[in-house]
This record gives structure tokens, C-alpha cells and sequence, in this order.
């Protein structure tokens, strides 16, 4: 069983890959690519525009992004250790932000900074 929180976005489209590696740069996660669409991924192949589902690794654990219709959801284990939680935290912020994304939360939906504020996420650098 995992745990996992959904970003929806008011187009209904979903940021690119890019577009989410940048934001994911600006916390710090240092990450590579490990599967797309359940296949494994080379280390320097990028995901093609239609990509379901990415795996990606952290010296922390793995972490799994499911796209949908307008929505991105971020899995990790639900045995996950702290470490690993707080990158799926900023991960949650990278998808969001990258598109301008609301993240459904207990309290309902958040923004990314609103999000970034509850986590106590600190940003390297600003857009």
C-alpha cells in the first residue's frame, strides 16, 4: 500500500517532463530516471510526450508519477522513511508548480506555495 496525493490542474493538461525536472532542481532532488510506462529507462532517455507513468529513483527510494486527464499523482510507499517522505513532499510541489496545479490535501485543494509553506519547504532558487 502506498501513499499517494493527486495535483489537478485547471486546463486539464499536465506540465511537461521538463518542466518538472526544473522545479524539481530548485529543491534539490538529486534523482535519475528509472522507468517510463513500466519499461526500463536508460540513463539519459527522457520521457516521449505521452508518458503514463515514471519511476524515478533518489538515494532516498523511489517515487512514481501517474498522469492522467488533467492530473498528476505522486506515489511512494507507505513504509517509506522520513527522508524519503520529504522528497515525495517536494516532488508533490515540483508537479505542482510546474503548472500551475492545485494539490488536494485533508484541508482541501492548495496552491504550491501554500503547500510549500505547510511543508516547510525551503527553495534553492526562485523563478
Amino acid at each position: 500500500m502506498g501513499l499517494e496525493r493527486k495535483v489537478t490542474y485547471p486546463a486539464h493538461t499536465t506540465p511537461r517532463w521538463d518542466a518538472i525536472q526544473t522545479k524539481l532542481s530548485h529543491v534539490g532532488i538529486s534523482f535519475s530516471l528509472r522507468m517510463i510506462d513500466g519499461l526500463p529507462a536508460f540513463p539519459d532517455e527522457l520521457p516521449g510526450e505521452s508518458w503514463s507513468e515514471l519511476r524515478l529513483a533518489t538515494c532516498e527510494g523511489m517515487m512514481t508519477i501517474r498522469r492522467d486527464t488533467g492530473q498528476l499523482t505522486c506515489v511512494i510507499w507507505g513504509n517509506a522513511g522520513p527522508d524519503l517522505e520529504a522528497d515525495w513532499h517536494k516532488l508533490i510541489w515540483a508537479c505542482s508548480a510546474a503548472g500551475n496545479g492545485q494539490i488536494e490535501t485533508s484541508e482541501g485543494l492548495v496552491s504550491s506555495e501554500q503547500y510549500s509553506r505547510s511543508m516547510g519547504l525551503s527553495l534553492e532558487q526562485s523563478d
